[in-house]
Parts: C-alpha cells; sequence; structure tokens
C-alpha cells in the first residue's frame, strides 16, 4: 500500500491493529508518521491516547500495560515505538556497527544503543565484552560473528562503546530479545481502536516478527532515493508542502541558489529550507538574497576546496573541506570519486611532463605564458585522441594549467599507488564496516604529507 492508500483508509476509520514504517529515507518516514497521527490521534486526546517509546528500551510489560487496555477517553489508543532494533539480525551486524562509528562522538547514547543491539544477534555475551573482556576476542571470533567486518580496527571504537554503555549503566539486563514476546502480543490480538505504530531504520524480512507484523498490519518502505533527479524532484515536492504549511513561497532564482548550496539532498536541503522560514519572519517569499545570507558553501565550492588543498599539500584545508561536503549530505562514494578524478588529472599532467612532447613547463609559470606557449601543443596531443571526459587533455585550460603546476608535488610512482589505494578504499567503503569518513581522512593526510 501507498501512504496515500493508508492515509485514505485512516479516514475512513479503517485502522490496522499494528502499522511498521522502516527505511533510510528518515525524513519521508517522519513526515509519514506525523500524517498518520494527525488522522487517528486528535491533538486533544493525545494526553490519554498517545504513548511514545524510545527504542532499544523497549519494555514489553509497560507495552502490554498501554495497548491491552481500552483507552481511558473511549478512543483509540496508539502506541509508537521509534527506532526499534527488534528486527535487526545477522545480516544487519555491519550496518549497526556503521552506526556505532557514525553516532559515537556526536550522539554517544544513540550509538550505546546500537551496540546493544549489536550484542542481542551477534552472540557476544555482555559478562564476557564489558571492561576489558573485549580484548579476549580473537580476529577469527570476530570474524565469524560479523561476515562483513574484518575487526581490525575495533580496539579504537569497542572499549569506547563499552564504557559509554557502563557510565550509562547499561548492562547485561537490557539485551533481551523481545521478537517473541512481540510475536505473542500480536497473534493474542489488540483490542479495537488500540494501535501499534513501529518504526525502525532496516529489517531483516526473514524474521517471524517482520512477518507477524506483515501479515497482521500494514508495513510501509522508504527506501533511499536513487539518482540526483529523482532526489531533486522527491525534494521539490517535499518543499512545498512544507512552504504551504507556513504560508510561504519561494523565489526561482532562491531554489536555483538552494539546490546549488545543498545538492537538493533531502535532509541537509529541507532543514535549511525550515531555516530559511524562520529567518524570513512575516515576507512570504524566500528570496535568493535569504539564501545566500542563511545557508552556508555551495556544494561546487567545497568540492573545488577539496581538490585544490590536495594538489596544494594542504592537510588542514583538505579535512575542512572534507567535513563541509559531509555536513552538505554529499555520499562519501562522491566524494571519493571527486579524490580518485583529481589524482588522476595529477598523474596525466605527470605523464604529459615525463612524455617530452610538450615545451619546457615550470610551476612558477604565469597562466597567460601557459596559454600562449604550452597550450597549443596539448590540443595539439588532443586532436590524437578520444574526446572522453575524463582526459586531461580535454579539459579546460585552467584545469590543465593547475594540474600541471601541481603535478610536480608528487613523485609518478606515488601517484600510480594512490590509484592503487583509492579502489582499496572503494572496496571497503561497499563491503566493510570500516567508518568512510576515517578512509578519507586518512588518504588525504597521507596524500599531502610531505
Amino acid at each position: 500500500m501507498t501512504l496515500e492508500q493508508i492515509i485514505a483508509g485512516l479516514k475512513k476509520g479503517k485502522v490496522a491493529p499494528c502499522y511498521l514504517l522502516y527505511g533510510e529515507e528518515e525524513y519521508l518516514l517522519g513526515e509519514a508518521l506525523q500524517q498518520i497521527l494527525d488522522v487517528i490521534v486528535p491533538v486533544a486526546d493525545r494526553d490519554f491516547g498517545l504513548f511514545f517509546i524510545d527504542g532499544g528500551n523497549e519494555d514489553i510489560d509497560l507495552l502490554k500495560d498501554h495497548l491491552l487496555a481500552p483507552s481511558l477517553l473511549g478512543g483509540s489508543k496508539i502506541v509508537v515505538i521509534k527506532n526499534t532494533t527488534i528486527f535487526q539480525s545477522r545480516e544487519n551486524l555491519g550496518d549497526l556497527i556503521r552506526k556505532i562509528h557514525d553516532n559515537i562522538d556526536e550522539s554517544p547514547d544513540k550509538a550505546a544503543k546500537y551496540f546493544l543491539a549489536f550484542l542481542k544477534v551477534s552472540g557476544f555475551a555482555w559478562e564476557d565484552i564489558r571492561g576489558a573482556g573485549w580484548q579476549k576476542i580473537t580476529n577469527e571470533q570476530w570474524r565469524k560473528a560479523v561476515d562483513e567486518d574484518s575487526g581490525g580496527d575495533r580496539d579504537k571504537w569497542l572499549p569506547r562503546i563499552v564504557e559509554i554503555c557502563e557510565n550509562q549503566g547499561w548492562m547485561s539486563d537490557n539485551i533481551k530479545d523481545l521478537s517473541e514476546q512481540f510475536e505473542e502480543l500480536l497473534d493474542k490480538g489488540l483490542p479495537a481502536g488500540n494501535c501499534l505504530i513501529l518504526t525502525a531504520e532496516a529489517v531483516d524480512k526473514r524474521k517471524k516478527i517482520f512477518k507477524v507484523i506483515d501479515k497482521a498490519g500494514i508495513v510501509l518502505h522508504f527506501g533511499a532515493i536513487k539518482g540526483e533527479s529523482a532526489t531533486g524532484e522527491t525534494f521539490k515536492l517535499e518543499a512545498q508542502k512544507l512552504l504551504g504549511r507556513n504560508g510561504k513561497g519561494l523565489a526561482p532564482s532562491a531554489w536555483i541558489a538552494l539546490g546549488k548550496k545543498t545538492g537538493f539532498q533531502l535532509r541537509p536541503s529541507l532543514n535549511e529550507l525550515q531555516k530559511l522560514i524562520s529567518f524570513v519572519g512575516d515576507r512570504s517569499v524566500i528570496e535568493e538574497k535569504d539564501v545566500e545570507e542563511v545557508v552556508g558553501k555551495t556544494k561546487e565550492d567545497s568540492i573545488f576546496d577539496l581538490t585544490t588543498a590536495l594538489a596544494e599539500k594542504n592537510a588542514q584545508a583538505a579535512l575542512l573541506a572534507l567535513k563541509a561536503m559531509l555536513d552538505q549530505g554529499m555520499h562519501h562514494l562522491m566524494i571519493l570519486t571527486m579524490i580518485s578524478r583529481e589524482i588522476r588529472m595529477l598523474l596525466q599532467a605527470s605523464l604529459l611532463i615525463r612524455s617530452g612532447k610538450l615545451p619546457r613547463f615550470n610551476s612558477n609559470m604565469e597562466y597567460g605564458t601557459f596559454q600562449k606557449n604550452i597550450y597549443p601543443a596539448v590540443t595539439g596531443l588532443a586532436s590524437d585522441v578520444s574526446r572522453k571526459d575524463d582526459l586531461l587533455v580535454n579539459k579546460h585550460p585552467f584545469v590543465i594549467y593547475n594540474a600541471l603546476r601541481h603535478c610536480g608535488r608528487f613523485p609518478y610512482p606515488v601517484l600510480v599507488k594512490y590509484l592503487d589505494d583509492l579502489l582499496d578504499m572503494d572496496r571497503a567503503m561497499k563491503s566493510s564496516a570500516t567508518d568512510p569518513q576515517l578512509l578519507l581522512e586518512r588518504f588525504l593526510i597521507k596524500a599531502c604529507a610531505n
């Protein structure tokens, strides 16, 4: 069923006993949850008819108290469990480790909940892993439990997350598999009007609890939107809803400016749009100048900053540009592609100089001199090769000039080795739980070292 069909059914009084909303598009999922609640639970009834439970802290006895008793007001009673981990399985272990990495610094409580979910399905006992016990886990034991992760860097995050759990008092009592108890609760059926809504980032559809909910209720998936065009269209649709609710409009030039700065990545773009709505106050139209004043650097600016810093071996500037790109919501694989492209340009520039087919070039040469004395020879070479965009000789003269200027900082064999390193990083990002940001940072520091 689509969300629209679900909402239409709810407006006719057709409330299923349970709903599961899951997927990577957190914003769309949250919007869908809000729409469902707006239909089935009037604001005036929410003090006694709507209850929220945080995933990872599910108390089955409290849940039964809520769901098996009728509402005090005689209407619907809704229990929402947000970000539940009961659908996780061994297939999700690599994903759980990535989420621990992503949250351990900024959201340690969230990281701890992911770690408790990891313990539930990995087979590692809390009593064995707490304190310094994790050090006794061999690489073989780790790989046997977690197929997707070699465990080579677990000494960097595992002791930290164990300490966080201990400081929070989240011990072995928290590590219970609630799936069977949920299944029993739903199998028995809920009183008329009572409803359980669960949200989750990822699920294993093979688990019995998923099949129980799919049979007894309604499952709605919010998968990651693929492709820049599809992401942009989805953003425009959601932005129009957000603007409409707030009585605002966005000038055409402001749409373009916002797209350039955020790449129309759904959550970052909508977060910036929310800021703009607050910023303009009583004004009904958001103008381009508002976007320029409120929203940070453009995606293109950050890409240029990163590649320039890499070519100039400026590690600090490269790391700052990397952070800016990640903050803008740019995917780590896209950033890896940009870095790989810059290394290939430097390698091709080095090959051009080594070929002896260009007039003498030095890194201090002015751009005007390059255009007069060097570029004609480059265009002569370009006429003999393919018009592929990834060839340096087919690029804009200024791009060629900068590549020739900077390639001397990198010995030819080192650039070749960097291509192997980047290929290894690509494999690691796609097939292991190693933190992508950490991989990118390590490479930039290495490449910028003298």
